[in-house]
């Protein structure tokens, strides 16, 4: 019986209200009614997972999302995480998340996972972690590639919050279920994810409805569309695939 996450929803929605943010969702139909997935989001905001569980509400579904020890250790977080049934991670002791991960998974929960593991601060994909294509492989479950683009203007790293900043844009964009190859490995199908969230994060930079107001504001752009985010290459993050002349066809 769910107690904690209905609530917590709720207050979500009406906060997004109050604020009147203008939330796109694209492509919800993709994660399905019924049955387990692993849903994977670019990072860029510290917000995200609000955001990611919000995408998947189209579809009725939870989402238990793999964070940090840190959150569920932190007194006020710690309790609603527990309520809310996500996983917690302890980078020293990772097994016991997978496999924590891997159970709910097989009792058909949606489990949310950021392999860039930490915010990526020029706004691109960063190199990933395979853990979601582990997970999606072992347990048999669709690997749902997702970006969020716009709550990295309200908390991201290395800027000040502006939590109760109004009418910000931001897009959910949710692509098709990622079908592995025969015999791919873990590692070859976390490439074809890097490339469709890659894609899925540039239309929905490409398509968002508002430009920096002045030459003060445009941090919140990558270098790549004119802003002042750091280069990837500045940071050690790898090329994004477009650059490196590995597009990724955009879902359906």
């Amino acid at each position: 019986m769910e107690i904690v996450y209905p609530p917590v929803i709720a207050l979500a929605k009406t906060m997004f209200r109050v604020l009147d943010l203008r939330i796109q969702i694209d492509g919800a139909h993709h994660i399905p009614a019924t049955g387990g997935a692993v849903l994977a989001s670019n990072h860029a905001s510290y917000l995200d997972f609000i955001f990611c569980g919000l995408g998947a509400q189209p579809a009725k579904r939870l989402v238990r999302f793999m964070a940090k020890k840190s959150v569920f250790d932190h007194k006020v977080s710690g309790p609603l995480m527990r309520g809310m049934r996500h996983i917690s991670v302890d980078r020293k002791a990772g097994t016991a998340a997978f496999q924590e991960a891997e159970n709910a998974l097989r009792r058909g929960e949606v489990v949310g996972v950021f392999p860039e593991a930490t915010i990526s601060e020029s706004f691109t994909v960063k190199a990933l972690k395979s853990g979601a294509a582990r997970l999606a492989e072992v347990a048999e479950v669709p690997l749902i590639p997702m970006a969020v683009w716009g709550p990295h203007r309200l908390w991201t790293k290395g800027r000040e919050k502006e939590l109760t900043k109004r009418h910000v844009p931001v897009i959910i964009s949710i692509g098709e279920p990622i079908v592995a190859a025969a015999g791919a490995t873990a590692d070859a199908t976390t490439v074809v994810l890097r490339q469709r969230l890659s894609a899925l994060l540039d239309r929905a930079q490409q398509n968002y409805p508002e430009q920096p107001s002045g030459p003060d504001d445009r941090w919140w752009l990558p270098a790549h569309l004119g802003g002042t985010a750091p280069r990837p290459e500045e940071l050690g993050y790898p090329p994004r695939p477009e650059d490196a002349g590995n597009p990724a066809p955009l879902d359906a």
